[in-house]
């Protein structure tokens, strides 16, 4: 139905019916559970069991592995943050709508299209973090490198290495190696935390750098060696990666060079001329 026919203090009345409606229901669904000592726990337990039930169909599990927040509560707290926002952006969608004298239909439909929008744009933030981590990591990783180098060359064990590395290291990748520290503390062998560690962090050089660590350890080849490789290779890598990026900031700059600058100045350059073709014209 459509509200245009209604008089403006009905559209008042209504509204004021739509806001307690809105306030009561969270209240009536407390009082459902039966929970008159603390009801808000209950329905943090309630919503987090029926989150965990559903299946995880957009890798939620590992992308928030990959930033350390791979718990079972980690996964429950983020997807009741999302459907919450969804819920809430669609709530207040459909009460500004339908406010303003719009038909229930188009309320409805707005609504819902704000809340799929708002679910996808936290999905994306979710993809942008683990970009933005892999490429801190990636950018940590030839320091890095050569400080395990040269710790293992002055004669500490790589366990010993990696411990000193965690605590005086600051970024993401210290933090691996603080996990894999701990992991080592608790029982588990170093090829495992290692080996756990490179299928956390989704980068092709990190898995290798861990994949030579292991079999080096394991095989006992010469770990100095393996390790000044990779070294150079990391250093390598990452001035491709800055060259490229400069190529791609050189073409980005040639834009208004091209289509700002260029035009203006054979503008400059014509206006005389052809003003006096135009006085020996007329």
């Amino acid at each position: 139905s459509c509200l245009y026919r209604h008089t403006p203090r009905e559209l008042m009345m209504f509204t004021i019916i739509l806001i307690a409606m809105l306030f009561a229901i969270p209240g009536g669904i407390l009082f459902a559970f039966h929970s008159q000592s603390e009801p808000l726990k209950e329905l943090e337990r309630r919503a987090k069991s029926a989150v965990s039930q559903t299946r995880d169909k957009s890798g939620i599990h590992f992308r928030l592995e990959e930033l350390g927040r791979g718990t079972e509560r980690d996964y429950q707290n983020f997807r009741i943050r999302q459907f919450g926002f969804c819920a809430a952006a669609a709530a207040m969608v459909m009460v500004l709508l339908l406010v303003s004298n719009h038909s229930l239909f188009t309320a409805v439909l707005l609504a819902c299209l704000i809340g799929a929008l708002v679910f996808v744009i936290i999905d994306r933030e979710l993809t942008a973090q683990i970009k933005k981590r892999r490429k801190m990591i990636e950018a940590e990783f030839p320091a890095v490198v050569e400080m395990l180098t040269l710790a293992i060359a002055a004669g500490e064990t790589p366990m010993s290495a990696m411990l000193r590395i965690a605590e005086s290291a600051v970024g993401e990748l210290s933090k691996e190696f603080a996990l894999v520290s701990k992991d080592v503390r608790t029982g588990e062998p170093l090829h495992i935390s290692l080996d756990a560690m490179g299928r956390r962090v989704k980068s092709v050089m990190i898995r290798r750098f861990i994949d030579a660590i292991v079999t080096a350890t394991l095989r006992g080849a010469p770990l100095i060696e393996t390790l000044s490789r990779h070294a150079v290779e990391a250093r390598a890598n990452q001035r491709n990666i800055i060259m490229n990026a400069a190529g791609k900031a050189e073409i980005s700059m040639m834009i208004p060079v091209v289509f700002l600058i260029l035009p203006i100045s054979i503008l400059f350059a014509l206006w005389p001329s052809l003003t006096n073709l135009n006085l020996f014209a007329s």
